[in-house]
């Protein structure tokens, strides 16, 4: 079980220049994923700068929250929608959260939420790997090791594309992305799958019913994912699986188990849960 409590009171841009800066270089490309996912991100970027690393963001053209900044240099890339459809995909992603659902027809109510802006970042990853320019600048510039949230995995088929070690930043997504694809152990006996809401003190029919969720949520993982290895065997000429292309890189995870229930973990998966707390502000009354 990972040791918790020292990753928890480090800034996460000093834990992440303690595991990193003495293997690599100072060149660092960062491919995040818009919305609330980057500002966790950001945090870390503006700490590495702040120590002088060379910083390059890799962003879609249209965005919501990816700004310019002093921290680092943008680089964009066309993709083919609009601000207009960016906003309405995500003001319904957000909203339909909030509908009610049986725990096992979660996973396709999630399905099909998710879908809302996945189609939109597959749209936004299948441009940005045939824009022959920006892959072209991505090589010149020889970047020492890459940094990206794999809820969408664009960032992770680059890596493997320029040859670049990985950090990924990761909160949690459906599926339970980092223990599926880190391959740490998650028995469906004793871990409650992401939409069940049980406990980790299961009656039989709940374990039974987290069985099935979990078979739900293979099914899932392969209608939300599989594309993207189409996507990476056009540029890598060569088979590949998104679970493989995961395999040998450094897992950030901003939980611990003060909110989540005990699990196996693997090695390569280091816990910053708290990273986001800032200094308090007074309550109104």
């Amino acid at each position: 079980m990972a040791c918790l409590l020292p990753a928890a009171r480090l800034p996460a841009g000093f834990l992440f220049l303690v595991l990193w800066g003495s293997v690599l270089g100072d060149k660092l490309l960062v491919v995040p994923q818009d919305g609330s996912h980057w500002l966790s991100m950001k945090e870390i970027v503006e700490h590495l700068s702040e120590r002088g690393h060379d910083i390059v963001v890799l962003v879609p053209e249209v965005n919501l929250l990816l700004g310019e900044s002093k921290y680092y240099r943008r680089k964009s890339f066309p993709v083919p929608y609009n601000l207009e459809e960016l906003r309405t995909r995500y003001r319904s992603f957000g909203n339909n959260h909030f509908a009610a659902s049986s725990p096992l027809m979660a996973p396709l109510r999630e399905y099909r939420n998710n879908m809302i802006v996945i189609d939109m970042c597959f749209f936004s990853c299948q441009s940005l790997l045939k824009d022959s320019a920006t892959l072209s600048f991505l090589r010149e510039n020889q970047f020492d090791a890459l940094f990206t949230d794999p809820a969408m995995p664009c960032g992770v088929i680059l890596a493997e594309y320029l040859k670049l070690p990985s950090v990924y930043l990761f909160r949690g997504f459906p599926c339970s992305l980092e223990h599926m694809l880190g391959q740490s152990p998650s028995p469906v006996s004793y871990v409650p799958r992401f939409y069940t809401k049980f406990s980790d003190h299961m009656t039989f029919p709940q374990r039974l019913a987290n069985f099935i969720a979990n078979i739900l949520e293979n099914y899932l993982y392969h209608c939300l994912y599989s594309k993207y290895e189409i996507l990476a065997y056009d540029l890598l000429k060569r088979d590949v699986s998104l679970p493989a292309l995961h395999q040998n890189s450094l897992w950030l995870l901003r939980y611990d188990f003060v909110f989540e229930y005990p699990r196996p973990v693997m090695p390569n998966m280091i816990f910053i849960g708290g990273t986001n707390c800032k200094k308090k502000g007074n309550l109104s009354q």
